[in-house]
């Protein structure tokens, strides 16, 4: 318990450094307009919807988390711009929640899915989740059912032999559906807790994916029925509103039941992650803020919007619990 506590403070102060690119773009913006306005006007608000819109929270979270302020700020009788500040952080939060983010996938036998397209950190996110449920003392199956894309089976070998888990499959242009069966059967033989599915996501040609999808479905339903199923998609947080964009294409061709979220160190669009959740309402199931294992992480919204404002964390506070 100890050690998990240490973990996640680590990984707040990570996540700290690694939204300082975002909170840049979108604190530093709302602090200059607390303190630069003298009261509480329509000019007011319309600096903030701009700093938030700028910062990738989406025009839907944006709208809501204005009219929460501004209704907040009536029912309390706030005058001073500065006053707000907390009452915008807990709209905010507020505006993320999607209810208990379930990870019902780490309880019972399961097959996770991931998709994502070329460049988003989707085999890299396999790997690593790999290792966390490896770590988690789970038997853990890989499948390479990303075929199509040279050397996604070698760099997800690299992954499965770091991981220290199975890996099946690996071999460029084989056939999707046929290295998802041999999956099952070596998941099967091996009594595995977990098979996760590095599969590809090619949205420029949404009918291709779109069949490849329901064939594993199939195979799945088929060979594997019993055993609980998760579908993961794979954004990359730099991209902003093309992630969002992205996340309602594959939503259409997917049942997706939850959002990884990389690169969010590199980002100055870490707003991206209050548009996903309120947009789609589909929850963001783990980010990404650096390179090593440990730095995907499950996310926690309240632990976000705190590390977004950098707002101190004390134990037992409510950035200390996971989803």
């Amino acid at each position: 318990m100890e050690e998990e506590k240490k973990e996640k403070k680590g990984f707040f102060a990570r996540l700290v450094s690694g939204l300082t690119k975002t909170r840049d773009n979108i604190v530093s913006g709302i602090d200059s307009v607390f303190h630069g306005f003298s009261h509480i006007d329509d000019d007011f608000y319309e600096e903030i919807e701009e700093i938030l819109i700028m910062g990738d929270l989406g025009v839907h979270a944006t709208e809501a988390i204005l009219d929460k302020l501004k209704e907040r700020v009536k029912e309390e009788k706030i005058k001073e711009p500065a006053d707000c500040k907390e009452l915008l952080i807990q709209s905010i939060k507020e505006q993320m929640d999607v209810g208990e983010t379930a990870y019902r996938f780490e309880e019972e036998k399961s097959v996770v899915l991931v998709i994502g397209v070329n460049g988003v950190g989707k085999t890299t996110s396999v790997g690593k989740l790999a290792g966390k449920l490896k770590s988690q003392g789970k038997r853990v199956v890989l499948a390479a059912a990303d075929t199509f894309r040279a050397a996604a089976g070698d760099q997800l070998k690299e992954w499965a032999n770091r991981a220290g888990v199975d890996m099946i499959g690996g071999q460029e242009g084989a056939d999707p559906g046929s290295v998802v069966y041999d999956a099952v059967a070596a998941a099967k033989a091996r009594k595995a807790d977990v098979l996760l599915c590095d599969t590809a996501g090619r949205l420029h040609n949404k009918k291709n994916l779109m069949e490849e999808l329901r064939k594993i479905n199939r195979i799945l339903e088929k060979e594997y029925s019993d055993a609980y199923r998760e579908t993961l998609v794979v954004l990359d947080a730099t991209t902003g509103q093309n992630a969002l964009a992205q996340a309602r294409q594959f939503a259409e061709v997917a049942d997706i039941t939850g959002i990884i979220l990389t690169k969010m160190d590199g980002t100055a669009k870490g707003g991206i992650a209050v548009a996903i959740q309120s947009e789609l309402g589909i929850p963001v199931k783990y980010i990404g803020v650096g390179e090593s294992i440990d730095d995907l992480q499950k996310f926690d919204s309240g632990q976000f919007v705190n590390a977004l404002f950098d707002v101190k964390e004390d134990s037992g506070e409510e950035g200390e619990t996971e989803c």
